[in-house]
């Protein structure tokens, strides 16, 4: 192989691996800073892992809500139907929060209880985060097949 065609196929192939790595690291980044959601049955099934930084979707259980007085620590449940799951949050609630309302939170899991960064609420009447939404019925299906009665056997329908 001659001189030129050898520096060619040096830059040719330094480039590549240069592409490949910009493309590793921006993956690497937004891997990081990927939140995902996760509802209260699929938490307590160890599907988000215990240290894992994601969302929490469902209903402020009602009768749950508890916050001390003079204090911005708020308690309360978020439940998808099938479980419930303990939630603490530090600050300022949005206005539209309050009990049977949908509430999407972001943070993690720490003893058991989920440590909130930050709470969403709904922004009327009719509206649950489609996520939310989607994740609530299918766990609803599952739910809802499991404890379908069984035909018995020998019987035609």
């Amino acid at each position: 192989m001659n001189p030129v065609r050898r520096k060619r196929l040096a830059l040719v192939l330094l480039l590549v691996l240069a592409a490949a790595i910009v493309v590793a690291l921006g993956a690497f980044a937004l891997q990081r800073n990927v939140s995902y959601l996760y509802t209260p049955s699929e938490v307590l099934k160890g599907e988000a892992g215990e240290h894992a930084r994601f969302r929490l979707g469902g209903m402020v259980a009602a009768g749950s809500f508890k916050r001390p007085s003079g204090s911005l620590e708020a308690h309360f449940d978020v439940d998808d139907g099938d479980a419930r799951l303990p939630v603490v949050y530090t600050g300022i609630l949005p206005d539209l929060f309050r009990e049977k309302q949908a509430v999407v939170a972001t943070g993690s899991m720490k003893d058991g209880v989920f440590v909130a960064e930050e709470v969403l609420a709904k922004h009327d009447e009719t509206y649950m985060p489609k996520e939310v939404a989607d994740k609530m019925g299918a766990a609803h299906k599952k739910h809802d097949v499991k404890d379908a009665p069984k035909p018995a056997e020998g019987k035609s329908p």
